[in-house]
């Protein structure tokens, strides 16, 4: 049975590569790591394990081709990234089998990621031939006041496992269309997406050393990216991940004061107040949890309920979750709910719920892991939770729903502001001045009102707090890229 699934999956060949991508070139390494399938457990194949010198050798690489990019004409360069697109596009279903095979969503949810991350491509050919400059009124009549935009130059792009395809595209979209080069180091759990974009790049004319991939192994990964935030060469730093790493990063990147980008850790609530259409919130409620099987950094993590509507939306949201989630391999058409990344993941998320349970939690739904295998777990809905829990803490980043019961408006933005990361926020109410209230007064980069899906390529995509700095996609996006050069023309 495994051989016959294996064989109906089988990965691309024209899009598996197994070497680091350094200056155009496929380059092997003495040693290698495996890449395996979250699913089953069985191994993809292995991947070069760069270590600090690939990554060096990278950042030359990106450097000496810094120059000619970054003065092609920003039509030349629109015209590269939108064949990039075009050839995501036209190899769509094969990149998401490789997403699901080394990620292990379901299929579907990897078709579309790989939508949204050609839709990156798409976006940011667009905005090159939009980077504007301005001319000042002087107060001088013998005096010109330029601004103009340039490229930062070389930009580290480290990226996580949970969207291995979108979170290089969203980043390296925007670098190249500002005439950045860039070197890439993508999850340890998932290079194989961040290789095959590195063999379309090639085939859609990105010249060679514009995009490095430095594939790495958990072991490398300290030191790799150590060089990536204190090599000279390197302008910029941009990063998704966990604060604690992006703080270490940060560290790193301050002895040579370079520009950095950072979309960190959240703690995203989900606000149903008394008003709310109880449907519609259960309908957002399972879309914003359960995408990925909660492994997203804007996944909700803590759901506040009013007390006039709280069992109604509990009672409901367990119908859901029971009727519409089903868990399996995401190579099967009926999954919506593939496993976990790994087994770290999975007994994080057992802990949690081991804690709210012992604190007088009650599970509704789920509670354990899945007959499936060791990374796979039941989509879990607590009630009776408390704030003093650990899953209203910490970021699960799980299949797990925790539901607290709260009075009045001011305790749910004061439970739902508590946190010192803010990233994304919900909130469902049909009360036109309430929205407006709340909308303003969470703490957190990004709001949705009466919608559990926010992502789109023209919004701005970043938090605050120690969630992170600067903002991705959207019209911003490009400005991480870019720095403002003032020119004075005197003696007119």
């Amino acid at each position: 049975p495994a051989a016959a699934r294996r064989g109906s999956w089988a990965l691309p060949a024209a899009l598996v590569r197994r070497g680091g991508l350094v200056g155009g070139r496929w380059v092997e390494t003495a040693a290698a790591f495996p890449v395996q399938d979250p699913a089953s457990g069985e191994e993809l194949g292995r991947v070069a394990d760069c270590g600090p010198a690939e990554a060096r050798e990278a950042v030359r690489a990106a450097h000496e081709a810094g120059a000619a990019w970054g003065r092609l004409p920003a039509k030349e360069r629109s015209l590269r990234l939108r064949r990039w697109y075009e050839l995501m596009l036209e190899n769509k279903e094969e990149l998401a089998r490789i997403i699901t095979a080394e990620n292990g969503k379901p299929l579907k949810e990897a078709q579309g990621e790989i939508l949204y991350s050609a839709s990156f491509l798409e976006w940011f050919a667009e905005e090159a031939r939009r980077v504007y400059g301005d001319v000042i009124p002087a107060s001088a009549k013998d005096r010109r006041i330029l601004a103009l935009k340039q490229p930062v130059g070389v930009a580290a792009v480290i990226t996580p496992w949970n969207f291995p395809s979108a979170m290089i595209t969203r980043k390296v979209g925007a670098a190249l269309a500002a005439g950045c080069t860039v070197v890439v180091k993508p999850a340890e759990d998932t290079p194989l997406s961040a290789l095959a974009l590195g063999e379309l790049a090639n085939q859609a004319g990105i010249p060679a050393g514009v995009y490095n991939v430095v594939p790495c192994s958990r072991q490398q990964t300290p030191a790799v990216g150590e060089v990536l935030c204190t090599d000279p060469l390197v302008a910029k730093i941009s990063f998704t991940g966990s604060t604690a790493t992006g703080k270490i990063l940060l560290k790193h990147a301050a002895g040579t004061v370079k520009r950095v980008s950072m979309e960190l850790g959240g703690h995203a609530p989900f606000i149903v107040f008394d008003s709310a259409n109880v449907d519609r919130a259960v309908a957002g409620a399972l879309a914003s949890k359960y995408r990925n099987s909660g492994q997203t950094c804007v996944c909700t993590n803590r759901f506040l309920v009013q007390k006039g509507i709280h069992d109604e939306f509990v009672e409901k949201f367990a119908k859901a979750i029971e009727r519409e989630l089903h868990v399996g391999s995401g190579f099967d058409a009926k999954t919506t709910q593939g496993p976990l990344i790994n087994e770290k993941a999975v007994e994080k998320v057992e802990r949690h719920i081991n804690d709210a349970v012992s604190q007088g939690a009650s599970i509704v739904t789920g509670g354990k892991r899945h007959s499936l295998g060791k990374n796979f777990f039941e989509p879990t809905l607590l009630s009776n939770v408390s704030t003093k829990m650990l899953c209203t803490q910490e970021e699960t980043f799980g299949p797990l729903a925790p539901v607290i019961k709260f009075d009045t408006e001011a305790e749910a933005i004061a439970i739902a502001n508590a946190a010192n990361v803010g990233l994304a926020g919900y909130f469902y109410s049909q009360d036109p001045a309430q929205i407006w209230r709340v909308a303003e007064q969470l703490e957190v980069g990004m709001v949705g009102v009466n919608e559990g899906i926010i992502s789109s390529v023209e919004s701005p995509f970043g938090g605050v707090k120690q969630s992170g700095l600067g903002r991705e996609g959207s019209k911003y996006g490009i400005d991480e890229y870019l720095e403002i050069k003032y020119v004075c023309f005197g003696g007119l």
